[in-house]
Formats: C-alpha cells, structure tokens, sequence
C-alpha cells in the first residue's frame, strides 16, 4: 500500500491488527514523509529514525507472537516536548533545560505506550509552553505562525507526518495551534488527563491536549490516556468516558447549539465575523445567538492574574538561576507574577469557579456552544497570535474542540469551536460530528 502515513490512526490500527500492513511499513512511510515536509515546517525538536523503527519493529513482533493488542498498536504518535519521555530529551523549548532526560515517562505518555502506539518524537514547542515561538511554520503557508504553544504538534499532524500528537493548553494552546493548522483538536476537561511528569505553569489551568485528522482518531486518543491517576491533585476516581461508543451513536434528537460570541468578539477578524454570520445562517433554528452576562468580562482578567502569579511560582528556579537566557515576554509575565497580590489571586479563583457553575448552567439548556477558535486564520510571522478565544473555556476547565471547517477567501484553515459542560467530552464529540455532517 502507498501513501501509509495518510492513513488515520484508527484506519492504520485496524490494517495492522489484519495483518495487512505493519508497523515498521507504517513508520517507515511517515519517516519518508516527515524528510520530505520537515524542511518547511520544522515541526520536531527530537527525532531518531532508528530508535522509531525499532519501536515499530518490537509492536510487529508481538502480533506475530499473537500477543494482545492495543487500540494504538504499531500507531506512530507525536508529543509536545514539555511531556517527559524516558527514552528521548524533554528540554521544554527552554536553553535553560538543554539536555535533560527524564527517567520517566509523563503519566499521558505511559498511557499511549500501554495502548501499544510509538512514540515517534518530540514536537516543537515554544519557550517553556508559553508564547516566545519556537521554529515551527504553518504548513499551509510557512510565512504564517502555526500558533502556540503547541506547534509542532498541530503542525506534524497537518502536514501527514503522524496521525495523533499530543499538545498542551494552559491558555489557547492545543486550540488556537489546531484551527491555525486546519486539524481537530481537543482540550478535554480539566482534570480528566493526567499531567503527571509534565511541565507546569499552572494547576489551575493546565491541560493536556489532543491533536489528529479526524474525530474519531480524536476519540481513540482521548480513551487512551484519559484514565485515573491519583498523583495528579486534580483528578478523581471515576470511569473514563466512552469516547469512541459515544461518538459513533447518533444523537437521540436533534442538537440545539448556543451561538456564542463572547466578550471579545471585537477581536475576530471580519473573516471570522462574515463566516459565523453564513455559520447562523446554514443552521438556522438549530443555533440560538446567546448573550453572555457582563459578568463574564471578567474571565480575561482572572485568567491572567492565576496563570501570571503560577508562572511566578512554578518557573522560580529558573527566573532565579537563569532568567538572562529567558525570552524578554517570558521574564516579564514572572515578574508580573510575582507581584500579584494574594487577594487578587484569591478572587480570581472565586470568578474561575463562579464562571464554571454559570457556563455548566448556560450548556445544560443546549447540545454544546458554538465560538470562534481563534480570531481569523493564521498570521504571517512567528508571533503565535491571540488566544482571546480560548480563555474562559480554559478558565473554567471545560471541554472545547477546534473543527477545521471553515476557510477564508486565500484557502486559510479557519476553526470552529465546540465547547460543553464539564464532563461531557464525550457527548461534545458526538455532537461535533452532527455538525460536521450537517455542514458539509
């Protein structure tokens, strides 16, 4: 078969358990792939062609031997190089970090290994999962941004080096990376993925994100590593959500959306504005516009001052030991940090929490809320753009999707955002691919 690394990650699982391609043909051709798009695109920090195909080479011997597989077996998969690897550098897009190599693999890592995929490599990230950009360009332009701070993961899943990647989010950054790119992406619920062995910025608000071509890759991606780890504080003991059962069932009625524009729509370009004005227009009664309370103005400034005051804290050992070889915006959000007052912190937690409640109340009348990804499509220059959109779903921990649905007048990958309750992943996905259909 030719053209193996086009292949969705399901698709490839399933050739692979009947026998009908293997692991090492699978990788082999994303290998050739990656060489041929990486010039331009420069989506990974590590990679090591040998260490890949022997991975690929160990899973083809296991279903020779007959033994068990995983959903993933022999799938190769990207990760965001601020998740430890024991087998490959994790060196956070930071000089400071320069050469280390963990022991242990991050908790969602471990994961994807058990459910038998190989980790191909690192992805780029920029500095430290914040905003000064690594080298990453857009595959569909290389003079526009991939966005941040997960951009060689979007970037290698767009360009069809791999299938899945995973990212991470603290603000917009699995979200804001996928619509710039023209993939899927998720940001599951806060507290549903295990952050163990991976950089923080903050409890609060970090999040372990998904990256691939199509929903239900989505869903395979998400099963596997949303499972209970009890060393993350923020989880708690419960069933994963059937994901990939879910997405697969029709919905029991019709889904009604919120058609939300949120405080900063001012920010979305006219492109984006035109285009969700055709998006109400094609849905018709099956989208409601909803105005938000005035309250929820304040979710910007909350956000910042909690992700600021945790960067403080979190990055202290190398603002103090290092903080010359830090970028100019990484040195001065810390030292923004430091200067937040307990109370300003305190209160805005108290409107983090506030917000959740209110936006679980505002879900629960609909099937899911309906929002720009991202303000147009991707910038030219390396700067990783705005994550205005992101922001108070982040804040309030709930689950949102990028669907690359739309595009402007040049063909520029345009995304639309899904987002629901809390805990509701996996009836967001369903009703994302309802809309998917619907519109296509």
């Amino acid at each position: 078969m030719s053209d193996l690394h086009l292949l969705t990650a399901g698709e490839a699982a399933r050739l692979i358990r009947e026998g009908r391609i293997t692991s090492k043909e699978l990788v082999e051709d994303c290998l050739a792939q990656i060489e041929a798009r990486e010039p331009a695109v420069q989506a990974w920090h590590y990679l090591d062609r040998e260490h890949a195909l022997a991975q690929a080479e160990r899973a083809d011997e296991a279903h020779k031997a007959g033994l068990p597989h995983g959903p993933l077996h022999g799938v190769p998969v990207g990760i965001k190089d601020v998740l430890d690897t024991c087998d490959m550098p994790t060196e956070n897009g930071c000089a400071l970090h320069a050469g280390r190599t963990p022991r242990r693999d991050a908790a969602a890592v471990a994961l994807l290994r058990e459910a038998g995929a190989i980790v191909l490599g690192k992805t780029v990230t920029t500095e430290l999962a914040y905003y000064a950009p690594g080298k990453t360009r857009n595959p569909h332009d290389p003079a526009r941004t991939p966005g941040g701070s997960s951009s060689g993961s979007a970037a290698a899943v767009a360009a069809g080096m791999v299938p899945l990647a995973l990212g991470t989010q603290t603000n917009g950054s699995t979200i804001r990376p996928a619509a710039f790119c023209g993939v899927y992406g998720m940001k599951p619920t806060h507290g549903l993925v295990s952050r163990r062995n991976m950089l923080r910025l903050s409890r609060t608000l970090d999040h372990v994100g998904l990256f691939a071509r199509t929903l239900e890759d989505l869903a395979i991606l998400g099963e596997a590593v949303m499972r209970y780890d009890a060393e993350d504080e923020d989880m708690r003991p419960s069933a994963p959500p059937p994901l990939v059962r879910t997405l697969a069932e029709e919905p029991p009625v019709e889904p009604k959306l919120a058609l939300v524009r949120t405080p900063v729509w001012g920010q979305a370009e006219p492109a984006t504005q035109a285009a969700f004005a055709e998006l109400a227009e094609a849905l018709g009664d099956r989208a409601e516009p909803v105005d938000l309370p005035e309250f929820f103005a304040e979710a910007w400034p909350a956000q910042k001052a909690i992700m600021e005051a945790d960067m403080a804290h979190n990055l202290r050992r190398e603002y103090e030991a290092g903080r010359e070889r830090l970028s100019p915006v990484m040195r001065e959000t810390i030292e923004r940090g430091r200067a937040v007052t307990a109370q300003d912190y305190l209160a805005a937690h108290d409107i983090a929490r506030a917000l959740a409640g209110e936006i679980d109340e505002l879900a629960f009348a609909y099937d899911a809320i309906l929002t720009p990804a991202a303000p147009g499509p991707a910038p030219i220059g390396t700067a990783t753009g705005s994550p205005a959109f992101s922001t108070l779903w982040t804040l309030a921990g709930v689950p949102a999707l990028s669907l690359p649905l739309l595009e402007d007048e040049d063909g520029l990958p345009m995304g639309v955002q899904l987002v629901a309750r809390r805990h509701d992943d996996a009836r967001l996905l369903r009703t994302a691919r309802w809309l998917v259909s619907v519109l296509s």
